[in-house]
């Protein structure tokens, strides 16, 4: 028996947010120390903590790296119950419970990710850290994973002043997790060979990782085909990433941007990595569809007119009203066309994964790594649509331009810096204790 815990599938920010949900974890009951705390990873909330990890400046200007472990004074930790449980905690207001919850996010999205690769997923820090720090530090207005850690914030909404802690938010933190996947999977590239397009990809792929991780959620899975009926370019929590209300969200996988909409820049890599992300939702898209066909549950004829009307703006008054007379006829049928589509997409993109190198990486790079992924496992079941949905996103026709100075109201870039900072093959420096004594005072 795994160890069970609450977990929201989706921000509880208002009375139309999904509710938590009990899940039941791969680490064995009893096995989890107080934090939570596993073997590849611990939760804890410090006190005083209030700069975040990664590169800094003392008041000289001199550069020092922060990293794990923190080893000041901490807020009491989560423990499990005499059965070694954490269902006791689901108060939204106890500390106790969003580090519960973050442990639970994160060892969720591991889960359905390793049972996909069949084996363990190592962090890219392991030559140096065993395990990762997993820390709640509230003033902080972001939630990364970095070298040794998961650092987790709190949005706030510069348009109203709201607040929505991280913490509680299954999409963001596995949004990190497939970062730090990718990272393991694909690696890190030579600072002189990190192309714009990495890092787009990085972030595609991050927000590819914690859609299929959502798709785990039987409320998810529910939500969406009963909000859509099955037309999955209608808004909904599958392709929102980064909810932080029922009507918020940061970006959107159903999106119809190309990359010739960057031929002459690019400044935020969320934003460039939006043709690759819809390209592969895409595909998503039409291998359920093609699934539905094959199992009888809608027409060819509305799978055709489906392709034809994609990025239009008719698409939905004229087909809404097909899928939902297909979908109210057969919804388990429906359901287990996505539930198909979920893992294969899962497949193609660890095989893809496997075949690409960070250095100097293009979009075009991801196609080709994606129709050998097709090749090997799916015997070119799905070539045709791959190929057509990064070609109509101008991949591998259009170029990226140079990197622009960020607008004002761009989103904060957590690809470099903090992030993407590595120890080759040097023990993790100490900070010296001037540096201690500047941090207890905040610098």
């Amino acid at each position: 028996m795994g160890t069970r815990f609450w977990l929201f599938p989706q921000t509880p920010t208002d009375e139309n947010s999904l509710p938590a949900e009990q899940v039941e974890l791969s680490p064995p009951a009893g096995s989890l120390e107080p934090g939570p705390a596993d073997h590849s990873m611990y939760v804890i909330f410090p006190v005083g903590k209030d700069l975040e990890y990664g590169m800094h400046k003392d008041p000289q200007g001199r550069d020092f790296v922060y990293l794990p472990p923190w080893d000041g004074e901490i807020y009491e930790q989560a423990s499990p119950d005499q059965d070694g449980h954490f269902l006791h905690y689901q108060d939204v207001n106890d500390g106790r419970f969003h580090a519960a919850h973050i442990y639970a996010s994160i060892r969720f999205t591991l889960d359905v990710w390793e049972s996909y690769f069949g084996r363990t997923i190592n962090w890219h820090f392991r030559n140096h850290y065993d395990r990762a720090e997993i820390n709640i530090l509230p003033d902080f207005d972001n939630a990364i994973i970095g070298y040794g850690f998961v650092e987790v914030g709190t949005y706030v909404d510069k348009k109203d002043g709201s607040l929505s802690p991280f913490s509680l938010n299954f999409d963001v933190l596995a949004h990190e997790v497939g970062h730090g996947i990718v990272y393991a999977e694909v690696g890190m590239p030579d600072p002189k060979r990190e192309s714009a397009e990495y890092l787009g990809f990085q972030e595609s792929c991050a927000d590819i990782v914690s859609m299929v991780a959502a798709l785990h959620f039987e409320s998810i899975v529910q939500e969406v085909l009963e909000s859509t009926s099955g037309n999955l370019y209608m808004h909904n929590h599958l392709n929102r990433f980064a909810e932080t209300s029922s009507s918020k969200q940061i970006r959107l996988a159903c999106n119809d941007l190309k990359l010739s909409d960057f031929s002459a820049g690019w400044s935020d890599e969320h934003i460039l990595a939006q043709p690759l992300t819809g390209a592969i939702f895409d595909i998503l898209v039409d291998i359920f569809h093609e699934e539905l066909v094959r199992v009888g549950a809608i027409s060819s004829s509305l799978e055709h007119i489906s392709d034809q009307l994609e990025g239009s703006d008719s698409y939905h008054s004229e087909l809404q009203d097909e899928f939902d007379e297909a979908y109210s006829s057969n919804p388990k049928l429906f359901r287990e066309a996505l539930i198909f589509a979920r893992d294969s997409l899962a497949k193609l993109m660890i095989e893809t994964w496997a075949r690409l190198e960070a250095d100097h990486l293009e979009y075009l790079d991801v196609l080709d790594a994606m129709l050998k992924a097709d090749n090997a496992v799916f015997d070119n079941a799905y070539r045709k649509i791959i190929d057509v949905n990064f070609r109509w996103r101008e991949i591998g026709v259009a170029k990226v331009g140079p990197k622009l100075p960020k607008k004002q109201d761009d989103p904060e870039s957590h690809t470099h810096s903090n992030r993407t900072l590595v120890l080759e093959d040097e023990p993790v420096a100490s900070v010296s204790y001037q540096q201690r004594y500047l941090l207890a005072r905040h610098i």
